[in-house]
């Protein structure tokens, strides 16, 4: 797509939430669906009409790629792959069996996603869009310890000098190689738009004293691979949307931004409307009500959830940036909140002034979609 496509939509009004999961968990079998591409296209396509928003935005599920890796290696346990690290660097038998294994079938749970954007793209007029986890917030996942050896690198040891960074590096490499094979099947199944959801690329993980001592370490921990993936992006003719809900700096922000992202979703650590003069004018800025918080009352209530959104709107429109209200990740579902959520999810849809027409969305094979029609 072209970036004007983008800008036009945010000039427009549009706004709405990454609310995939709320509409996901209203229906009793959503673990079922979750395997299933065709009945989780619909679910997306649901969710995305139930949005008023044009896109088809999956279900974000960052340890899919965790898994896949994982799967791939062997000797982990299923039930141990959530909270299981490596301790040492992977052997040069573990990455052939890593490589060996992401290149062959997907995941059963990767695949339901690939099959969802590819009945998005056939059956609505939404734009696909396909969902991965950032190499740097992967490589966290897999580690016990990724702060020690990426401050290490930060002082300018290599994995030539130091174990641990040797480490990092491994793992990074191997993420990469994941998340690309993630994205091909998903642009091959038509995805248009990819989001790459990196949110432990912050200042938690990487040192903002080393960076502004000079250290390149933002870049080669976290900017260096993400380019490699956004040139394949750009080879398929795959739009970026980016995300980073963690806390960032001014310098980390401009990094991201040097990606080109279409669109850059940001946290509710950052203030917009500041944010504005860092970043092109034709990178739509998304986000960034609190919607971590949407779950309690006492924490945020809807009418405070609506005067944010106001917000947002009026000092965005102030600085002349393209900018689409929206929230600072995705809006989880919690058991027994669901209308508290999903009333704050629709205060985003209702707080923007940009409107789709109603048109009727294909049903799901076994069953028939519930408020999909806008």
């Amino acid at each position: 797509m072209r970036r004007e496509y983008y800008v036009g939509l945010a000039e427009s009004g549009l706004g709405f939430p990454i609310g995939t999961e709320l509409v996901l968990r209203e229906h009793p079998d959503h673990e079922k669906i979750l395997r299933d591409g065709n009945r989780l296209g619909c679910v997306i396509a649901e969710a995305a009409w139930r949005f008023n928003t044009p896109f088809a935005m999956p279900v974000m599920d960052l340890m899919l790629e965790k898994a896949m890796i994982l799967r791939a290696m062997g000797g982990v346990a299923e039930t141990n792959i959530p909270t299981w690290h490596f301790t040492a660097c992977p052997t040069a038998e573990q990455v052939a069996a890593i490589r060996k294994g992401i290149a062959g079938p997907l995941p059963e749970r990767l695949q339901a996603n690939v099959d969802a954007v590819k009945y998005v793209a056939e059956n609505t007029d939404l734009l696909p869009v396909g969902m991965s986890v950032g190499p740097f917030s992967l490589m966290t996942k897999l580690m016990a310890d990724p702060i020690t050896p990426v401050y290490l690198a930060g002082m300018g040891l290599s994995g030539a000098d130091e174990p641990d960074v040797k480490t990092v590096e491994t793992i990074m490499e191997l993420a990469v190689e994941t998340i690309l094979r993630s994205f091909d099947a998903q642009a091959r199944a038509g995805a248009r738009a990819f989001f790459i959801a990196e949110p432990a690329a912050n200042k938690v993980y990487i040192s903002p004293k080393q960076m502004a001592g000079g250290s390149d370490v933002f870049e080669r921990m976290a900017l260096k691979y993400l380019r490699r993936i956004k040139e394949a992006m750009d080879r398929a003719g795959v739009d970026l949307i980016f995300h980073c809900c963690g806390d960032l700096t001014p310098e980390m922000l401009k990094g991201f931004a040097q990606l080109r992202p279409a669109i850059l979703s940001l946290g509710s650590s950052r203030t917009l409307w500041e944010d504005a003069r860092l970043i092109p004018k034709d990178i739509v800025l998304y986000g960034n009500l609190p919607s971590k918080k949407f779950f309690s009352d006492e924490m945020i209530s809807l009418a405070e959830v609506r005067r944010m959104a106001m917000e947002s709107v009026a000092r965005m429109r102030e600085t002349g940036h393209p900018y689409i209200l929206g929230t600072e990740c995705d809006v989880l579902s919690v058991p027994g909140c669901e209308r508290t959520l999903m009333a704050k999810a629709m205060a985003v849809v209702h707080c923007s002034s940009k409107r789709r027409p109603a048109r009727a969305i294909p049903v799901a094979p076994e069953r028939e979609l519930v408020g999909a029609v806008a």
